[in-house]
This record gives structure tokens, C-alpha cells and sequence, in this order.
């Protein structure tokens, strides 16, 4: 059944990309830390075509408890397709449910296996750790197993973070972007790498409060992975000082700098 959800992570999973043993971890309740996130995780492996997976799925989707879900499916942002699921289920958002929405994220992962997390480190203090773990972090990370790197890539530290993102695997690199640690200043981090994959960079120019910020926007619009179909649509929200280094950047598609050196002879009133 479809989620309602949308996130690289979760459409990686749609799209059937995901290995067996991370849609197992899914299918636990160990993988994603957001818990809407891990739901419609839940909700798509229930149908998995692997018998053990989706039996799994549903057992966890079993033990969860009902006041906690009834009090997260109360919450206005969760989607009606995951709203419809539950009520499927005999369980409905209700008013009357005492348990805090928040809860609902550590029942999920109640009594769910775990493994070793190589450099996995849970605390919130990641800048006095980044210069540490950038010695480290390189060797560290190449010797781990993809689970443990979607691990790290959801609750390790920002140097991890800044080496995952750039992971040849489609998933670790999603799980990055899932993070809830990411702070806006590692996106347009990101946003300027060359050596982050395309589908990284359509996921950022995706989501809505992230292109909010210009800084995200700019590195968008000068980095020469961007599929060009989306620089091209961010041109005109730059202002004339990166207009004009990018209609003579000649590391951006020629399209690219052609839509800059339009927008720059319409000028600030006609761009506005």
C-alpha cells in the first residue's frame, strides 16, 4: 500500500533498490530515526515479496502501541494515505489518546536487533568531535557494512555525514539526507559538492524548506552536477553579483549560462 510519504530514502525502497538485509532492518523497526519515516517503511514492506520481510513488518506494525499511534496519526501533517492504512487496521487518529506523538519513534525500535555501529556515536555534541573523526573517518567508514553506514548516516557525527553523503550507494547517501541531525548549513554544503551523485542533488532541490534558503539556491545553480532542467528553473531567484559569475562560469552547462545572461539583461525590476 502507498504511504503518502515521499523521501529519497522511502522512494529508493519503492523503486525495489533496497538490498534484503536493509529491508529486513526496516522491516524491525531499526532503520530510519524519523518515526513518520519509518512507518511508511513498515507500510510498504508489509506487501514485500520476500515472505519473511513482510511478515516481520507486520509484526512490528503489531507491537506498537495503540494509545502512541493513535496519538501520532492524530498529528495534522501525517498523510492521509498512511491515516487510511491504520484505519484499515481498526486504529484512528484520536484526541483521546494520552501517549505524546514524540513517543512513538522509540516504541517503534523497542526490542528491534542491533549491531555494532563502528564509529557510531549518539551524543549532540558533533563540533568538538568533527576534527577527530576527520582523521578517522575515511578508513573508519570504508570497512563497514552498508546497514552500519546508514546508520552512521542517520545518527553519526557532521564529518561522517560529509564523507556518506558522497557514498557510491544510493541508500547511504539517502540516509543522509533523512538525517534528523542535518542541519541547513551541511546542505548547501552539499549543494556545492561535484562529487555527490545526481539523484543527491535533485533531492535537495526537491524539498521545499530547503531551497528556501539561497545558500542552497547558489550552490544549486554553480555546481556542474546539477541536472541543468533544475538550475535553469533557480537562475532567476539569484541576485546580479552570482548572475553574473555564473553566465561566465564555464564549468556549468552552456544552457545554464545563457538563462543567467538573460536574466541579468532583464534586469532586478523585470526579474522580480
Amino acid at each position: 500500500m502507498e504511504p503518502g510519504l515521499r523521501s529519497t530514502l522511502i522512494d529508493l525502497f519503492r523503486r525495489g533498490e533496497a538490498a534484503r538485509d536493509v529491508r529486513l532492518l526496516a522491516a524491525q523497526g531499526a532503520l530510519a530515526p524519523r518515526a513518520e519515516e519509518q512507518l511508511a517503511l513498515l507500510i510498504l514492506l508489509v506487501d514485500d515479496a520476500d515472505l519473511e520481510i513482510a511478515s516481520t513488518a507486520k509484526a512490528t506494525l503489531d507491537a506498537l502501541p495503540t494509545d502512541s499511534l493513535r496519538a501520532f496519526l492524530a498529528q495534522p501533517a501525517i498523510p492521509a494515505e498512511m491515516r487510511e492504512f491504520f484505519a484499515s487496521r481498526g486504529v484512528t487518529p484520536g484526541s483521546d489518546a494520552y501517549a505524546a506523538p514524540g513517543a512513538l519513534q522509540s516504541e517503534i525500535t523497542t526490542g528491534a536487533p542491533t549491531e555494532g555501529d563502528g564509529a557510531t556515536r549518539d551524543d549532540d555534541n558533533d563540533e568538538s568531535e568533527d576534527e577527530e573523526d576527520k582523521e578517522t573517518t575515511g578508513q573508519t567508514l570504508s570497512s563497514l557494512s552498508i546497514v552500519q553506514r546508514m546508520k552512521l548516516a542517520m545518527k553519526g557525527t557532521r564529518a561522517q555525514r560529509a564523507q556518506l553523503i558522497r557514498d557510491s550507494n544510493k541508500l547511504v547517501a539517502a540516509a543522509v539526507l533523512s538525517s534528523p541531525k542535518l542541519t541547513e548549513t551541511e546542505v548547501e554544503a552539499f549543494a556545492k559538492m561535484a562529487n555527490v551523485t545526481e539523484e543527491v542533488l535533485r533531492a535537495i532541490a526537491m524539498n521545499r524548506s530547503w531551497v528556501k534558503n539561497y545558500g542552497v539556491i547558489a550552490g544549486l545553480t554553480r555546481n556542474p552536477k546539477t541536472p541543468p532542467g533544475i538550475s535553469m528553473q533557480m537562475v532567476q531567484r539569484l541576485n546580479e553579483r552570482d548572475l553574473k559569475m555564473l553566465s561566465t562560469d564555464r564549468n556549468v552547462p552552456e544552457a545554464v549560462r545563457l538563462a543567467a545572461r538573460k536574466f541579468l539583461r532583464k534586469g532586478p525590476k523585470d526579474m522580480a
